[in-house]
């Protein structure tokens, strides 16, 4: 979901394509992920390509300590009609991969654009911390691309691309690790009313459906707070 109709599909520059296939194999030395994850790698994914490398050598924008380059990878499932793409796939990827990445997953004909806002540790700056994600709706594979938008430097561009995913438009000033914080509240406190709501049409107890509607309007009066 997008709160407007900027563009979601980039035509990045022909001088930053890196276009290889990246192993499988490669990944799991680097993070050694369960033989659970690998059976869903081995499920799930067809092909990890590495697209793009968006850095100061290939598109001349100033690197940024939080954000030195930005990768572009494409994830092709196996299943055509998959309406969901694996976050413990992408998240593995991310992990095993230590610079921010945009993710296009192709299925078919359709392509959608995720990510995670990802950041270096703050204990320690050899490690990545990787955020909730977000993503694009399901886009015909063959839509119109744009050009990439007219910034400064790649902490600039991460932002730009990263907020178009982003179901929830930025405050006035707001820096991109407090809107990606508050935006992982909110899917917090939705998933929490949701539960509670559930809960309510459940609950026989006149005095413990007082109770539930009074969690829900403390959870919708956070929601509120967090969306206004």
């Amino acid at each position: 979901m997008t709160t407007d109709a900027a563009p979601i599909l980039f035509a990045y520059p022909p001088q930053a394509a890196f276009g290889r296939v990246l192993p499988k194999n490669k990944i799991y030395t680097h993070v050694k992920p369960s033989r659970r994850l690998q059976q869903r790698f081995a499920a799930e994914v067809a092909q990890i390509v590495w697209q793009f490398k968006l850095a100061p050598e290939t598109i001349r924008l100033e690197a940024r300590p939080d954000v030195p380059e930005l990768q572009v990878l494409t994830i092709k499932l196996k299943d055509a009609g998959a309406r969901e793409s694996s976050e413990d796939v992408l998240r593995c990827i991310d992990r095993a991969i230590k610079f921010p990445i945009i993710f296009e997953v192709v299925a078919g004909d359709r392509v959608r654009v995720v990510a995670a806002y990802k950041r270096p540790s703050e204990a320690d700056s050899a490690k990545w911390v990787v955020g909730d994600y977000f993503s694009s709706p399901w886009l015909p594979a063959d839509a119109p691309r744009a050009p990439l938008p007219v910034v400064l430097d790649l902490a600039a561009l991460y932002t730009c691309l990263l907020r178009r995913l982003m179901p929830h438009p930025a405050r006035d000033g707001e820096l991109l690790k407090d809107h990606a914080e508050r935006t992982s509240q909110i899917r917090s406190l939705e998933r929490d009313y949701g539960k509670t709501h559930t809960r309510l049409m459940r609950e026989k107890q006149f005095n413990r459906k007082v109770e539930t509607n009074a969690e829900l309007r403390a959870i919708q009066a956070q929601l509120d707070e967090l969306t206004l």
